[in-house]
């Protein structure tokens, strides 16, 4: 399984701070969360930037079985 971390904005809308779900890209990891909690977190995931064990990822990177991937809100400073 992977771990899913879900902050800030992803953790409200989801209505849990993490989960679980079936390795895969994280293009399908994505899609699976979408159908799991809605167009809401859908929203908020199009914002979003994913990490893969603390690295930037992209939509056809592959998260392997014991990987985390975080779903960072975005960020702003000043």
């Amino acid at each position: 399984m992977v771990r899913v971390l879900l902050l800030g904005p992803a953790r409200q809308a989801a209505g849990e701070a993490s989960c679980e779900v079936d390795p895969g890209t994280v293009g399908a990891i994505c899609g699976v969360l979408e159908e799991r909690y809605g167009a809401e977190f859908a929203a908020v995931l199009g914002a979003a930037r994913l990490w893969v064990d603390g690295r930037p990822a992209r939509a056809s990177d592959d998260v392997p079985a014991g990987a985390e991937l975080s779903v960072l809100p975005p960020v702003s400073g000043g």
